[in-house]
């Protein structure tokens, strides 16, 4: 608090007036961010409300590359979290998926969502560089051993293609597999 307080130019200890301390600031600082995820809506099917919300939350935690841990580490939740869950929630039980389902749903997206995100981020490679960085690694493998690794090298180095973060393939075998559920 003394920190943001000095950066604020302002007392720590004004800073008390708005928020009881830290937890505050981090449950806002959660909240603001989630408040930019597209929140379903029930104006559309329910494969493509889900996509576009999971689509919308992925492209906000790349702007905000801090804020996928801290969403996921708050105990509590803020309006804009409780909104868009329950829109979640709604909209998978309005197309008649049951209750279990539903947060299994919840849970597998967030998943994805937060884990693509967070793979992504990391990843230390961009599609121009991928053919040489395949190269690199069938190079580095010991010889006669993981073939697999080494075909797909070869399939990276060779094809006219470049190599995409993607994150529509994932969502659409989550969504997929979701509506092979429902149909069951």
């Amino acid at each position: 608090m003394r920190r943001l307080g000095q950066a604020l130019h302002v007392e720590a200890m004004s800073l008390y007036k708005h928020v009881t301390g830290k937890e505050d600031i981090l449950d806002g600082m959660a909240d603001l961010v989630t408040g930019e995820f597209a929140v379903p809506s029930y104006d559309v099917g329910w494969r493509e409300s889900i996509r576009l919300s999971a689509t919308s939350a992925h492209e906000v935690l790349l702007r905000h590359p801090w804020a996928g841990a801290l969403i996921e580490s708050r105990s509590g939740a803020g309006p804009a979290r409780l909104r868009y869950l329950d829109a979640v929630i709604g909209v998978l039980a309005t197309a008649g998926f049951p209750m279990p389902t539903v947060v299994r749903a919840i849970m597998t997206l967030d998943s994805y969502v937060y884990g693509f995100t967070l793979q992504e981020l990391a990843w230390p490679y961009d599609a121009g560089t991928a053919p040489a960085s395949a190269e690199a690694l069938a190079q580095a493998l010991p010889v006669g051993e993981f073939a697999n690794l080494r075909a797909m090298a070869g399939m990276v180095t060779s094809e006219p293609w470049t190599v995409v973060v993607d994150f529509p393939f994932g969502l659409d075998l989550i969504l997929d597999g979701l509506e092979r559920l429902r149909d069951a």
